[in-house]
């Protein structure tokens, strides 16, 4: 019998204002197995591209191509999240993603002790600051499928609405499901449709 979900396995800020829910996670050092939110560092990303390939290093790209272009066009999130100061996505990367400070996380399957993944429950996560609101990014319909499929209390916690056969929202669930992190998926142009519908949940 497998056991029940044990915690979060997350990279990025503890209780981040920006979460990213991926169904993968890199096979770099201890990140196969961690249980628990584990910060970033300057010099991490780029070890984890040269250790675990082009497929991670275009998940980082796009997720700071995202938060560039989101806190762009948002004054608001602009002024909460760290690295207001960066004239580049390439520079809000290495100096600010998932780092202890960013705000942002990259959030993984926990594991059971079969090492099994297991699909994070988007409802028990939160910031910690009722004046500052948080939003969930599931990355690709078919692991956002599996989160439903695989937990009532998932299911419970999420109603999508699908706009797409790529994109869902659930706005009291503050929750977009977007294609994967990848530059053909997840084009420019897609990266602004994914920011006006973040920017939607603000929207009374």
């Amino acid at each position: 019998m497998k056991s029940s979900v044990i915690q979060h396995a997350d990279l990025g800020a503890n209780q981040a204002q920006v979460n990213v829910y991926i169904g993968n996670r890199p096979n770099y050092q201890n990140l196969p197995i961690i249980e628990h939110i584990q910060a970033l560092n300057n010099g991490d990303i780029e070890a984890i591209n040269r250790e675990c390939g082009n497929g991670w290093r275009k998940v980082f790209n796009v997720y700071a191509k995202l938060i560039f272009a989101w806190r762009s066009a948002d004054a608001t999130l602009n002024a909460q999240l760290a690295g207001a100061e960066c004239q580049s996505w390439q520079a809000y990367r290495d100096r600010f993603l998932l780092q202890g400070l960013s705000q942002t996380a990259l959030i993984f399957p926990s594991l059971d002790i079969n090492n099994q993944s297991a699909p994070v429950d988007i409802g028990q996560r939160h910031n910690g600051n009722e004046d500052v609101a948080n939003f969930h990014i599931i990355m690709g319909r078919t692991y956002a499928k599996s989160m439903l499929a695989a937990s009532t209390v998932n299911a419970q916690a999420l109603n999508l609405y699908w706009l797409d056969q790529e994109f869902a929202i659930d706005s009291k669930a503050r929750t977009v499901v977007c294609p994967y992190f990848d530059y053909r998926q997840l084009s420019n142009i897609k990266i602004i449709r994914l920011v006006e519908l973040l920017m939607s949940l603000d929207k009374p």
